[in-house]
């Protein structure tokens, strides 16, 4: 496996719009549907990768920690699925249904909603203020596979609190670690590699 590093996009940049299926519901989800939210949290995941395994029961609780608090969340698949089986929407159906998520899972076909958030690797976290400008994006926490560190969610949470209170999380923000994005052949951004 691969690992790489989140692109750290600009703090303050704007949420780019998306139109993608939710692979549970079939509704179209888009930037629009978290318009009255206080918040936004954009996590790039899969279903394969290790990275995300290890910190998959840690999203669902997010998801239901903060649900009615005014935080939006949509977790989105851009791995080709051709090439990764377990990504595809049929399986993604069975991650978000297995572990209870509260909020979409989208799958992004053509990668192009990856490569306008910058999306690197999954996860990939991008939180959003009530304005829609990048308040956040790093680590869940200090957790990897095999690194024995705890599964809190401290960083993404503590980040998620501040924007819900309108404040500005800190920088230094670090930078979330997984598996790359598994990028269609002759489909990968110029920020790859």
């Amino acid at each position: 496996m691969a690992r790489t590093e989140s692109t750290m996009l600009a703090l303050g940049t704007a949420a780019p719009d998306f139109q993608l299926p939710d692979v549970v519901t079939g509704q179209t989800i888009s930037l629009g549907t978290f318009a009255h939210e206080k918040a936004l949290l954009v996590m790039f995941i899969c279903r394969h990768c290790p990275y995300v395994k290890h910190v998959e029961q840690e999203l669902a609780q997010i998801g239901r920690d903060y649900q009615g608090k005014g935080l939006g969340m949509v977790a989105i698949s851009a791995n080709d699925a051709a090439a990764y089986p377990d990504d595809s929407p049929e399986s993604l159906k069975e991650m978000a249904t297995e572990l209870g998520f509260v909020f979409p899972l989208c799958y992004d076909e053509t990668q192009e909603v990856a490569k306008s958030y910058t999306a690197a690797c999954t996860p990939d976290f991008f939180l959003f203020d009530q304005n829609q400008k990048l308040a956040y994006r790093g680590q869940l926490d200090d957790s990897r596979p095999r690194n024995d560190e705890p599964i809190t969610g401290k960083d993404l949470r503590a980040a998620i609190d501040q924007v819900l209170s309108d404040q500005v999380p800190p920088e230094p923000q670090k930078p979330s670690l997984g598996c790359n994005i598994k990028w269609k052949p002759d489909n990968a951004p110029a920020y790859y590699g």
